[in-house]
């Protein structure tokens, strides 16, 4: 990894999907696609939908000129399958943005195709390091992968949520890449995740003036899964869960919780932890701020499991515990009158 262009790269790559979400938010509010208000929204005003189709027309152009450069070592050579999964996805979320009226089971089809097909673009040597058959390793990466892209999308609720988790994850993933030098042809691709994140969320930050919509959690799901696969596949398991590890217990305790109650889960909701809080009166602001917080926390965890076997376990359990008292404190914690957002 050339250091040196992948950051300046990563500095284009900001700057990019900065000027391109201002077009495209241009484009959408002439348009008239908004995400209008309802009882289960988090937003008062009509907001232009549809901002994430910069951040993944940036972030795939990006991946694409380090992988052509060769400015970034590739983690494999089916890389190309990445780059088309995502922009696949892209595509139908952006129709469904724009239209409405893509089923369900349509683009749960697709996603699934698009993960089945990039299972084959990681690292060999399989994701559980032959602790699992080849073909179990295979199918339970896959359901993990999928269910990743769809919690990612879930948890796009408020604003800023999904940018800063993208930012936070891309950054802890680029600085073990420069430690860790099984992982290092990764970096380059994390850094300009962290990059056009950062670039979107300066329009998406509260109150955000336009959304990433499902062409942009969708994709941006499917990007992080392969690169936390892949790190994972390298013998960083518990630095991946780690970098994400909020996002995944919200995500996965909410949807317990519906499924107990007999709740449809594929419906709209506020249920989420970061959602109670923002009911009981906290700001977007705020509790994306606290979010950050602990991300980025988790993220110096992440880098501590490279020390050794006793310190990715000590890290592990110390993160869990820290993930915890957030949950906490957003569900139960005693919160100031509401003020509008």
């Amino acid at each position: 990894m050339n250091l040196f262009v992948v950051l300046i790269g990563g500095l284009a790559a900001g700057a990019a999907s900065w000027l391109a979400t201002a077009g495209v938010l241009r484009l959408l509010r002439q348009r008239g696609v908004l995400d209008i208000p309802n009882e289960r929204s988090s937003h008062a005003a009509p907001t232009p939908r549809g901002g994430g189709i910069a951040v993944i027309g940036v972030l795939l152009a990006a991946w694409l000129a380090f992988w052509l450069s060769g400015a970034a070592i590739a983690a494999t050579h089916e890389f190309w399958i990445i780059l088309a999964a995502g922009a696949a996805l892209a595509l139908i979320s952006w129709f469904d943005d724009v239209r409405g009226g893509v089923p369900a089971i349509v683009r749960l089809g697709a996603q699934a195709i698009a993960v089945g097909a990039g299972l084959f673009a990681l690292p060999e040597g399989g994701v559980f390091q032959g602790a699992l058959p080849p073909v179990l390793d295979l199918a339970l990466s896959g359901l993990i992968w999928l269910w990743f892209v769809n919690l990612f999308n879930f948890m796009d609720g408020i604003d800023g949520i999904a940018g800063s988790q993208a930012t936070s994850a891309g950054l802890g993933l680029f600085a073990l890449a420069v430690i860790f030098p099984a992982a290092a042809g990764l970096g380059a691709y994390a850094l300009a995740l962290a990059a056009v994140a950062l670039g979107f969320l300066a329009w998406n930050w509260q109150p955000a003036r336009i959304f990433l919509g499902d062409v942009g959690s969708v994709p941006l799901g499917y990007a992080i899964g392969w690169l936390l696969l892949s790190l994972a596949s390298f013998g960083l398991w518990q630095a991946a869960l780690l970098l994400v590890l909020y996002f995944v217990a919200d995500a996965s305790f909410t949807l317990v919780r519906r499924l107990a109650r007999g709740e449809p889960i594929w419906r709209a909701h506020k249920q989420h932890y970061y959602q109670f809080a923002v009911a009981a009166g906290r700001s977007h602001g705020h509790v994306v701020v606290a979010v950050t917080a602990v991300n980025l926390l988790l993220a110096g965890l992440a880098l501590a499991t490279t020390l050794s076997s006793a310190a990715a376990w000590s890290a592990l359990g110390a993160g869990l515990l820290l993930t915890a008292a957030l949950l906490c404190y957003l569900r139960f914690a005693i919160i100031r009158p509401a003020h509008a957002d």
